[in-house]
């Protein structure tokens, strides 16, 4: 028996000193210049492989977002398309073997967002009664998702007059979010019930559910033509699959000081998303390539102009009126809804 042991032992201490690919990778780390996590997109930083012992490194190759990264000078340049948290990755070739070892960084925007202010154009009677989720146009008709529990609605309004054409309401526990309109279809979004509706136009008929995937909730929703853009309560934007639903890719919020997390409702218009920033007066105009905040509107006053009454809430819900090349926003329980247009400052 003891000889068992010992044999053991032996064979223990052998496979320590052989060592594998994950305990070489503590023998390395990445140090860039300056111990910086956040750099600003396009930033040349140095970048050196700690060596905690001494081996002879023949090569090291570096990634970002699963893409090579030249080295120049000693100096990485910090090039990712898609801004946010991001992983940089160096392949260690030593002593005939290899290893890899990662440091998480964030990639913010170069510049930062500009000011831009609005023009009302027009204001338009609102139901008061809805507490606004989501908007968007559909041939001149207006679309609406309405929440808080027990009273969730999917609307067909006609926005001049305030008039509810149709009404679809959602179960007791489900709390109404976003909506959105792509392939005669509207999707709609619940809360925290993990649960997206698909209707069929004009007759509002529901044909289908989904599930979420990572995404934590439901909050905005816009689509391209071709993909769906979903905010979930984080710094990620969610990219869904027009015909599954599901998430096939994200990008993260950022400006050049910080990575964002507050995009609530959402409209795309040409190439950028216009989010309501959750509990503020303001919107976002976000690049869909990058995530960079490019562009800041601030309503505040706004909410001044309609009837202040005990169950008003915060600005919330913009739809893009594309005929009329204006954009149409409202707020929670607001009693108007307004026609603006959207200029830089």
């Amino acid at each position: 028996m003891k000889r068992i042991y010992n044999l053991i032992f032996i064979l223990s201490l052998i496979l320590i000193s052989c060592g594998s690919t994950a305990d070489a990778s503590n023998f390395f780390a990445i140090e860039l210049e300056g111990k910086k996590k956040e750099f600003q997109k396009g930033e040349k930083v140095g970048v050196a492989i700690k060596n905690k012992k001494e081996k002879t490194i023949n090569k090291v190759e570096y990634e970002l977002d699963g893409q090579a990264i030249v080295i120049e000078n000693g100096k990485l340049t910090l090039d990712s398309q898609k801004l946010g948290r991001k992983e940089l990755k160096a392949k260690i070739y030593f002593d005939d073997t290899s290893t890899e070892v990662t440091k998480s960084i964030s990639i913010l925007a170069t510049r930062a967002p500009e000011i831009y202010t609005y023009e009302i154009i027009n204001e338009f009677p609102h139901d008061k009664r809805a507490f606004t989720q989501g908007l968007e146009f559909y041939k001149d008709t207006l679309y609406e998702s309405t929440g808080r529990l027990g009273k969730s609605t999917l609307r067909k309004v006609d926005f001049k007059t305030g008039e509810i054409l149709q009404k679809i309401d959602l179960k007791n526990d489900e709390f109404g979010e976003g909506l959105t309109i792509i392939n005669d279809q509207i999707v709609q979004l619940t809360w925290q019930n993990g649960l997206g509706y698909v209707y069929d136009l004009p007759d509002l008929n529901q044909t289908s559910s989904f599930n979420y995937g990572q995404s934590k909730e439901g909050w905005g929703l816009c689509n391209d033509g071709s993909k769906i853009y979903k905010s979930d309560g984080t710094e990620k934007i969610w990219i869904l699959d027009a015909k599954t639903f599901t998430e096939i890719d994200y990008i993260e919020t950022v400006t050049n000081k910080s990575i964002f997390n507050k995009a609530n409702e959402l409209e795309y218009v040409d190439g950028k998303i216009y989010a309501n920033v959750w509990q503020k007066p303001s919107m976002m105009i976000i690049d869909t390539k990058s995530g960079a905040i490019e562009g800041v509107v601030n309503f505040s006053g706004l909410k001044s102009k309609v009837e202040q009454h005990s169950e008003i809430d915060v600005f919330n819900g913009v739809a893009y009126h594309p005929e009329r090349k204006t954009f149409f926003v409202t707020g929670k329980n607001w009693s108007k809804i307004f026609e603006v247009s959207i200029n830089k400052k």
